[in-house]
Formats: structure tokens, C-alpha cells, sequence
């Protein structure tokens, strides 16, 4: 498809899934060995839990204490989720979601006083190795995001490497098919950005705009992806009430198609078989055409969208 092509609609969606008012709903993630699909609500603290066969009254709800960002599965493990929390990489107890740091992101003696605090973790993913890449960016409940964040990644031996520092507010990540690009979403500059990638090594070079948001309301940004397939990339786009399609076209990436959602802050999708699970956010907008978006705004939604996700990764470390 060319770029001069009208996107398809895929699908269209009009009603939550799941009813309930997330401030910063986020992480969407589904096990397929226990069948439990899990998302987060970071301003408020909480992991929801669901059953993808008994849906929406299997909900359970836990506080996390901190902020978490992202969670997922350990290789082997059960009983533990890896995540990306207030101040870094932690454990999450499975059963309770009591969290146990194993590795701080940021040293106040390093990068100034106060930073640890001053900061929180919000997206991540697993590359094809098994490490656990996440982004850190300003806790928005405390201060305004300022480009003072940064890209981690915790690998199988517990060891916290700075992979791009600094970002904005880092969003959608993840990796081609062959692994040998890594994408990378930092927000307020509306870019998905592409690097070379060493699966062997973890090193990436050559930074690129894969993709801008353009076409979109004035303020939209890309948020968190999930990949398909395929390859393509389904961009949540916050501010643009929709997930776009993306597909890579001679190193750049193409819209050949969205899906539509009743409110404007959508955050992040994540595949189970052909349908798209999707969090939003609170929308904070007291504009009198927004109204209608403020209505549901922080559920979570689920549209099938006729493509299967590419395989979820698990971390490969020790818990």
C-alpha cells in the first residue's frame, strides 16, 4: 500500500469490554499457560486480573503499592511476574502482587538528588534473547514529564544496562520479525523510532523516524504497540481514539489501517488470537466535544481485528 491510500477500517468498537474506570490504564498482557489476561492501572496502584474464557465477572483487583508499568511472565516460573515499577525491576508475587525490588534504574549519588524519587517505569518488552527492556520517564503524579527519562534493560543475570538516555516518555517497543530492527516509541515527539539491533549482543545503532504521527487531532501521540503476525505494528494512539495498523515499506512505516474506539485516550493493545484487548486513560480534557469520550474513558476494550499476534516472549532470568 502506498501512503497516498485511504487506510482500512477495521473495525470499528462502541462499548467497553470491561467496565471500569482505569486513571492510567496500561500493560495489557495475556498468558496463554494460565489463560489470564492482566493489565495495570499505574496512577492508582492496581493489577487487574481477569479469565479470558469467564471474561469480565472473573475480574479480580490487587494495590501493587507502587506504580507498575508493564508485567510478564518468567520462563519457568509461575508463582512470579517480572515488572517494570516505580523504581525499577522488581518481582511481583502472582498470587498477592507484593513486589520485590531486584534492581534500582537510578542512583541519586549518579544522576542527581532526587531522581529515583522524581521517577517511575512505564512501558517495556522482551526481546528475542529474553531480556527485559522498559523505559522510565517523570512520574507524572508528582511533577510534568520532562525529556529526563530513559530506556533499561535487565537482562537474564539480573545486570541493569542504560540503553538510551535521555527520552521523553517511552512508549511502544519491540522487534521485527528477524530481530534485526528495534522499534521504539518515545511519545511527545509523535515518532516511532527504528534502531539496528545485535540480537547476539544487545547493542543498537543507526536511529531512524520510522513513522510520525501525522493525520491525526492536533496533540496525538503514538503509545504502546503490539506486533502481529505479520509484522505490522498496531500503534494505540493517545489523543487519536484509534489503533493504527503500521507496516514496514522500504524502511518506513506505512498506515494501511485502524480500528476506532468511543474514547480519545487509548493507551495500549495486546493480541489474544485474533482480538485486540485495549486499556485507556482518564481524560482530563474539560472541552465541550470531548464529552462524549469522557464517558468511557479509562476502559477497556476487546475487537477482533481478524490477525493473530506474533508469540508472547518471557523473561529469561531467575526468580
Amino acid at each position: 500500500m502506498t501512503t497516498d491510500q485511504k487506510p482500512e477500517v477495521v473495525a470499528v468498537c462502541t462499548k467497553p469490554y470491561i467496565d471500569i474506570a482505569c486513571s492510567l490504564g496500561e500493560g495489557p498482557y495475556y498468558s496463554e499457560d494460565t489463560g489470564l489476561f492482566r493489565f495495570v492501572d499505574i496512577t492508582n496502584k492496581k493489577l487487574h486480573r481477569f479469565h479470558i474464557d469467564k471474561g469480565p465477572d472473573s475480574l479480580e483487583s490487587f494495590d501493587t503499592g507502587d506504580a507498575v508499568g508493564v508485567t510478564y511472565d518468567i520462563e519457568g516460573v509461575s508463582d512470579k511476574y517480572i515488572v517494570a515499577a516505580k523504581y525499577g525491576f522488581a518481582l511481583m508475587d502472582a498470587a498477592t502482587a507484593k513486589l520485590t525490588y531486584i534492581a534500582h534504574a537510578w542512583d541519586d549519588s549518579k544522576d542527581g538528588e532526587g531522581k529515583l524519587e522524581r521517577m517511575r517505569f512505564n512501558d517495556g518488552a522482551i526481546d528475542p534473547a529474553g531480556r527485559f527492556f522498559a523505559g522510565s520517564m517523570t512520574d507524572n503524579a508528582l511533577h510534568t514529564p520532562t525529556n529526563e527519562g530513559g530506556l533499561f534493560r535487565l537482562d537474564p543475570d539480573r545486570s541493569v544496562h542504560r540503553v538510551i538516555v535521555p527520552v521523553f516518555i517511552p512508549n511502544g517497543l519491540g522487534w521485527s520479525q528477524d530481530g534485526k530492527t528495534m522499534y521504539f516509541t518515545d511519545s511527545p515527539t509523535q515518532t516511532i523510532w527504528a534502531f539496528d539491533y545485535d540480537v547476539e549482543t544487545a547493542e543498537i545503532s543507526n536511529k531512524r523516524a520510522w513513522y510520525k504521527v501525522d493525520g491525526e487531532p492536533e496533540g496525538a501521540q503514538p503509545d504502546g504497540f503490539a506486533i502481529d503476525e505479520h509484522g505490522d505494528i498496531w500503534s494505540a494512539v493517545h489523543g487519536g481514539s484509534n489503533v493504527i495498523r503500521l507496516r514496514d515499506s522500504g524502511g518506513k512505516g506505512v498506515k494501511i489501517g485502524e480500528v476506532k474506539f468511543p474514547t480519545r485516550l487509548i493507551t495500549c493493545p495486546k493480541f489474544v488470537g485474533t482480538e485486540l484487548i485495549v486499556t485507556s486513560a482518564q481524560d482530563g480534557s474539560e472541552a465541550e466535544e470531548h464529552g462524549e469520550s469522557r464517558l468511557l474513558n479509562g476502559r477497556v476494550f476487546r475487537v477482533n481485528v481478524g490477525v493473530r499476534g506474533a508469540k508472547t516472549r518471557k523473561w529469561k532470568g531467575t526468580a
